[in-house]
């Protein structure tokens, strides 16, 4: 850390002018006194994001990226706008302190919000957290996405968040449209779901929130507890199909191996106190009080967004303006993410070398 002035402190690698900042920060949020620490977090693929700190008040700073972006992406302030929202829902959010779309400031729009205590898995194995809880978080995770899409939308203000209707339709013209924007070499397979999603669209017109990318990544847990205390990055946050987001979390549990943004596929699930995808999407399907069933074609239009996204993770590597120091070797994953949709499309498994394995582990659930 260096001192950069006689009542700011912050690191030594913060791109933008850190005592406008704090100046700005002291005059906009109430009770903010003394120095300002802050420091860069890195590890997310998105939005970059900071640690700021005025004595005993913690706070989280996200912003857009620099330089030049796909239209719509990165969007902070609907983040914001989601968050404060959902004060005061039944589900778990931090509390938003303020949205400044003014460029001039950083270099790019950007939001505050409180720092929630807890603990943040980067695997979705939750290897550090005792083998006999992962179960029970597991079970918190479905209840908290169930949550979200209980939301009373009109109650809540967010009756114009999104469009009503046709969701998938206009999901699968979305992804089509940033993957020639942002391709960076040819994937055969993401031409394909191109083409094979929009003649197997599902009669099905549910509307709710959606968070857009609900994963083991983006909960924080309870510092010694099994449950989900906040659900963060909203960046994707919309009104959609609930099952859109229920086949993203499956999507990046069992659908992707440890080695490949932390997921369990291969591993021996009841051995690490692991449920497999089919009891999760039960807890799921509970805490809404009653069943249903994810199809092929929302995995597959799960696993064709993410490609497109990596794809646009490995194109911000090339143009150097990623927010993670690992976005080269995360963008590389575009292709793993289309072949797999693929082959569920041809075999309806995850492939031939895993294909009983994915069937006892229940990952078409």
């Amino acid at each position: 850390m260096r001192q950069t002035t006689g009542n700011l402190i912050a690191g030594a690698d913060i791109p933008f002018d850190t005592f406008a900042l704090g100046n700005f920060l002291r005059r906009e949020i109430a009770d903010l006194d003394g120095p300002m620490l802050i420091e860069s977090i890195d590890g997310g693929q998105s939005n970059p994001t900071f640690f700021v700190t005025f004595g005993e008040r913690r706070m989280v700073l996200r912003k857009r990226p620099p330089g030049a972006l796909l239209p719509s992406a990165h969007a902070v302030d609907r983040e914001f706008r989601v968050l404060a929202a959902l004060q005061g829902t039944a589900v778990p959010v931090p509390k938003v302190y303020l949205l400044n779309e003014d460029e001039s400031l950083i270099g790019t729009a950007f939001y505050v919000m409180e720092r929630i205590d807890g603990r943040i898995f980067r695997d979705s194995r939750l290897a550090s957290a005792p083998k006999a809880e992962r179960r029970i978080m597991y079970r918190s995770m479905a209840e908290t996405l169930a949550a979200i899409h209980t939301v009373d939308v009109e109650a809540t203000g967010l009756s114009s968040f999104g469009k009503r209707g046709n969701f998938y339709q206009r999901q699968i013209a979305r992804w089509t449209r940033q993957w020639h924007l942002s391709k960076t070499r040819s994937i055969p397979e993401i031409n394909r779901l191109a083409a094979w999603l929009p003649a197997n669209l599902p009669d099905d017109e549910r509307t709710t929130i959606v968070h857009g990318d609900f994963r083991v990544g983006n909960l924080i847990f309870h510092p010694t507890e099994p449950r989900v205390v906040a659900v963060l990055d909203w960046e994707l946050s919309t009104l959609g199909h609930p099952l859109a987001d229920l086949a993203h979390s499956c999507v990046y549990t069992w659908m992707l191996r440890p080695d490949e943004y932390g997921g369990v596929m291969g591993l021996d699930l009841e051995a690490e106190g692991l449920p497999t995808a089919e009891e999760f999407t039960d807890d799921y399907w509970g805490a809404l009080g009653g069943g249903g069933r994810l199809g092929i074609f929302q995995m597959v239009l799960a696993l064709f967004r993410n490609a497109v996204i990596f794809e646009g993770i490995a194109a911000r590597a090339r143009d150097g303006n990623a927010a993670a120091s690992d976005a080269e070797r995360v963008g590389a994953l575009a292709p793993v993410f289309a072949q797999r949709a693929v082959a569920l499309i041809d075999n309806g498994s995850i492939g031939s070398e895993t294909a009983e394995r994915s069937r006892a582990a229940g990952v078409l659930c």
